[in-house]
């Protein structure tokens, strides 16, 4: 059986479905992966699988480029002819399932983590592409052989009322999932050292750098004890990303420490007290959030969804309203004045993260999801699907 992945960043198939693609490969599984050209490709070849490179521009509108994406994504489909196909991101989703069509290839998976820029910016572009891509996705993810993976209670939610999917096809899975056997609390505590404090993302403002870049100055001015560390680098696909002069301007204020791209990030979780993501717009569920929830570090992130999936307030973390900059002051004061506290949510955390977000448990949810299309891929009729063409 062959599974094809198609995603918008070959970084995001590296970093967040690669456990999977050796997971459905121990099972017996041929998996090729698609995604735009970059460095990370080399890395899943590296891997032992086969990476095809699109041109592709994932910020782009321009009709003449898009149609020349939709005809190499096409060759690739037709070439390939996979059992399944697997798109991750409302673009990937879109462009996959309409080629998938196009070429008879009936078993679709089709994962949106967070409802999107199209859905949640105010930007004039967003709000022109919002109306066409809700109307696309309302059409072709029709069908009893397509199903909708989404990550948290809200999309789910959102995306019934909204009449984008039929309830029968649609599939809730927490996240991508850790390896809870990397990501573990430390075993000595580190005691008598600032607080260190944990920035995780893509250096996007609607990940809420802005906000968590004020709290630091802020926390400066007051001589709190507290190291402030951002991890990650900018997007510069992405309307939303800071740009590199920007960072610069914040290192040079003395404001935060960057670490840049990290690579071993079960050693970094080891080495800090709070994890923190203000993020201003609803995510799938977050990352960096199990990341830290399972290596036993108290969380701080706004109140919005995908946050509220992982973070129970004053249970394993503290939940802030989205866009303000005082009460992530006092969260983040609060957890450093206050170790035992951080120590309590921290050991709850961990206790969420083996319950719901393990991956072994993401993996055999999404992996039944494909033995359920697999097994009714025999049946010759489908009165939902899309007509034939």
């Amino acid at each position: 059986m062959k599974v094809l992945f198609f995603a918008n960043t070959e970084w995001y198939l590296y970093n967040f479905r690669l456990a999977f693609a050796k997971f459905l490969r121990d099972r017996g599984f041929e998996v090729v992966m698609v995604s735009p050209v970059g460095p990370y490709g080399a890395r899943l070849v590296a891997e032992g699988f086969r990476w095809i490179g699109l041109d592709m521009d994932r910020r782009s509108m321009h009709p003449a480029r898009e149609l020349s994406v939709l005809r190499r994504l096409s060759k690739i489909y037709a070439t390939e002819q996979p059992d399944i196909v697997h798109h991750f991101t409302i673009k990937c989703v879109v462009y996959g399932s309409f080629i998938a069509w196009r070429h008879g290839i009936r078993n679709r998976v089709n994962a949106v983590a967070g409802m999107g820029y199209v859905f949640t910016s105010t930007a004039l572009r967003a709000r022109l592409l919002k109306p066409c891509v809700l109307a696309l996705m309302k059409v072709l993810l029709r069908g009893t052989h397509a199903r909708l993976v989404l990550q948290n209670n809200d999309d789910f939610e959102s995306f019934q009322k909204a009449r984008i999917a039929s309830p029968a096809t649609m599939r809730l899975i927490r996240g991508s999932g850790v390896d809870t056997s990397l990501f573990r609390p430390r075993e000595i505590r580190r005691k008598g050292q600032a607080t260190r404090v944990l920035f995780a993302a893509r250096l996007l403002w609607d990940k809420g750098i802005g906000e968590y870049v004020a709290a630091a100055r802020a926390l400066k001015r007051e001589n709190v004890s507290v190291d402030l560390l951002i991890a990650g680098m900018p997007d510069i696909g992405n309307p939303s990303s800071v740009a590199p002069d920007q960072i610069e301007e914040w290192l040079h204020e003395g404001l935060v420490t960057h670490l840049g791209h990290v690579d071993d990030m079960p050693e970094l979780m080891s080495e800090v007290d709070i994890v923190v993501l203000p993020t201003t717009y609803g995510e799938g569920v977050p990352r960096s959030l199990i990341e830290a929830a399972a290596a036993g570090v108290a969380i701080i992130a706004t109140d919005v969804p995908g946050c509220r999936e992982i973070l129970e307030h004053q249970v394993n973390g503290l939940l802030v309203p989205a866009r303000e900059v005082a009460p992530l002051i006092d969260a983040i004061r609060f957890l450093h004045l206050n170790p035992e506290e951080r120590i309590r949510m921290g050991e709850a955390g961990r206790e969420k993260v083996l319950r719901q977000f393990d991956q072994r448990l993401v993996f055999e949810a999404t992996h039944a999801v494909y033995l359920e299309l697999l097994a009714q891929s025999s049946v010759k009729s489908d009165p939902n699907a899309l007509p034939a063409r």
